[in-house]
């Protein structure tokens, strides 16, 4: 199932026309740069082919990338299937994670070839925690109702899509998301993590300051604790697809940060 399928249309046009001249313009990465692969892991409720802008940019500065594609069964299937990918690469990598994603990563981030974190309005729990334990504290996010089903899986309630996940995307795009959404086991959001890579390993933070499916406060709470550098951006839920250009930049920032010896 791809929830792009139709994306390639006017609002990822015109996110990508706003984009491209920075990336164009920018200089490729040096042959000799450290970390040249980033592996980037999507959330809930979404695929893989969400980064698809994502991966455009930073494929045309010269980064090697790979797309995880989620079973969201558990957190160990998702784990493994990042796992997998990480195994794939020639060297070390950039790891990141958008909302449920973040989850994955600071679990799976402990792998030796994870140079650097980055969390895309994300959960970034610590070990011996649970996602759901994040929300601790803060104020429930109106807009973004699940419903669940028979057997655990939870969807966003339809006539809640747009507003809880992609206000800043088409009416026709979003509906077509809402259609295509992919389903998570709700008791993943209970598993207790075994790691927390952020605690060695380097992070930054791209933060929606319009995200309806968290709390503000839980976000910057969350990214001040695992002391990431942090990059707000106007945007929803969905700013892994609507923002590429502040993410792609952010990795490249990551990449380099890291790659220095």
């Amino acid at each position: 199932m791809s929830i792009l399928k139709t994306l390639a249309t006017a609002a990822f046009a015109s996110a990508a026309m706003l984009t491209a001249g920075a990336s164009h313009a920018a200089d490729r990465i040096p042959a000799d740069q450290a970390v040249k692969n980033v592996v980037l892991v999507h959330g809930a409720f979404a695929d893989g082919s969400g980064w698809k802008s994502v991966h455009s940019l930073l494929t045309d500065l010269g980064y090697h990338v790979t797309i995880v594609q989620n079973p969201l069964t558990s957190l160990a299937d998702d784990v493994a299937a990042t796992k997998r990918a990480l195994e794939r690469q020639d060297g070390p990598a950039i790891l990141v994670g958008h909302s449920w994603g973040g989850t994955v990563i600071t679990e799976a981030g402990v792998d030796s070839k994870v140079a650097g974190l980055v969390y895309v309005s994300a959960f970034s729990p610590d070990a011996g925690e649970t996602s759901a334990q994040q929300y601790e504290g803060f104020e429930p996010a109106k807009d973004f109702v699940l419903e669940t089903t028979a057997d655990g899986f939870g969807y966003i309630r339809p006539d809640k899509f747009k507003a809880g996940f992609a206000h800043d995307v088409s009416d026709a795009d979003a509906a077509f998301m809402r259609d295509a959404q992919v389903p998570i086991n709700m008791s993943a959001f209970g598993t207790v993590l075994k790691n927390a890579a952020w605690r060695t390993k380097p992070s930054w933070a791209v933060i929606a300051t319009e995200d309806k499916a968290f709390d503000q406060a839980m976000l910057i709470h969350m990214a001040e604790r695992i002391k990431a550098k942090v990059t707000k951006v106007s945007a929803s839920h969905a700013l892994f697809m609507t923002q590429p250009g502040v993410i792609a930049e952010t990795i490249d920032a990551a990449a380099k940060s890291v790659s220095v010896k």
